[in-house]
């Protein structure tokens, strides 16, 4: 389903309502959200298994022994299946990380859907090819996630929580919401680190000269990276839509037939008068499309980054290049 990211004040995604597909049939269940009150939040993250890497084998976290995982269902009372199925991670005493999330209701909720595979090849170069004493900008989920795997230095260490994406048919809860989340992840960041990430979206949706300098300035002149990856410009639309016109649509790779996507997903974009787009692999069987909805959002500094058919990240002369793999590109940030 295609999500349009033109977003309300409120940042609340826009949705005709959540789809669980079980069994083969479509289940369609808001009991539980007209059961609660308006202070409550309408879904509960509930745990389901906690312990070593070594009881979650799959997750491929054997390089990091050190850290504690635990597995939460996000819950909705009256609906029989979660909507989505997260992964955390923490060491000792540490507030938990979300490394990585399932939707299983046909769009984004809380988080995007991510590949873990590819953030621990990303943790690995960064930890085997980035100076010790050098500094990570990137989301503040990528952020958080990259200082947990490498040690190293991020501009964003707290759950800043931005966007906030659910659906429509709770907006009238985002105060609950909110606070539910802040409860469950540890509390505010400060104004500071607020502030910095505002800076850091003014950086990505400025032309590419003034948002690299917007980087510069955050990172303090000092040796420094940054991190994005496609997935950021879909959370870049919902915080600044009068900046960033994005859309996206999930496409099954049926049989492996990629030149047969490509043609579809170039059908879809002329059909919906997109500017440009690229994709993402999310599984050996589905890929999301990103699409640009109008030209002047092909003229911001993250999508000058990312490989757009409109764009060419080998060719981008405000950043350097780095190193690229899945989703992610990574960028030195040149010196003034």
């Amino acid at each position: 389903m295609e999500e349009a990211l033109t977003r309300p004040s409120n940042r609340i995604l826009p949705s005709l309502g959540i789809v669980l597909v079980a069994g083969g049939f479509i289940v369609l269940s808001w009991l539980g959200y007209l059961w609660l009150g308006p202070t409550q939040s309408p879904y509960q993250y509930k745990l389901v298994e906690e312990g070593g890497v070594d009881k979650f084998n799959k997750l491929g976290l054997n390089a990091w022994s050190d850290l504690s995982i635990s597995k939460h269902e996000i819950v909705v009372e009256g609906v029989d299946q979660p909507l989505a199925v997260g992964y955390l991670a923490r060491r000792a005493n540490a507030r938990p990380v979300m490394l990585d999330w399932e939707n299983r209701s046909g769009e984004p909720v809380v988080f995007v859907d991510g590949k873990l595979s590819e953030l621990t090849t990303l943790a690995s170069a960064i930890a085997k090819h980035v100076p010790k004493n050098a500094t990570i900008l990137a989301w503040w989920d990528t952020s958080r996630q990259i200082k947990l795997l490498t040690g190293y230095e991020t501009v964003f260490v707290s759950h800043l929580g931005e966007p906030h994406i659910v659906p429509s048919v709770w907006r009238n809860k985002s105060a609950a919401i909110e606070k539910y989340e802040r409860e469950f992840w540890g509390g505010p960041a400060s104004a500071e680190e607020s502030q910095k990430f505002k800076r850091f979206t003014d950086a990505l949706v400025a032309e590419p000269k003034e948002g690299a300098a917007i980087l510069r300035e955050l990172t303090g002149g000092r040796e420094a990276y940054v991190a994005v990856h496609l997935s950021d410009l879909y959370k870049l639309g919902l915080m600044r839509p009068d900046r960033l016109g994005a859309a996206y649509k999930d496409f099954p790779l049926q049989g492996g037939n990629v030149h047969g996507l490509s043609g579809l997903i170039k059908r879809w974009s002329l059909e919906n008068n997109h500017a440009a787009y690229s994709v993402h692999g999310l599984s050996e069987n589905l890929v999301r499309a990103y699409f640009l909805t109008d030209d002047k959002s092909g003229n911001t500094l993250l999508t000058k980054m990312l490989p757009f058919t409109t764009s060419n990240p080998l060719e981008f002369q405000e950043l350097k290049l780095v190193y690229q793999y899945g989703g992610y590109w990574v960028y030195k940030i040149p010196s003034a």
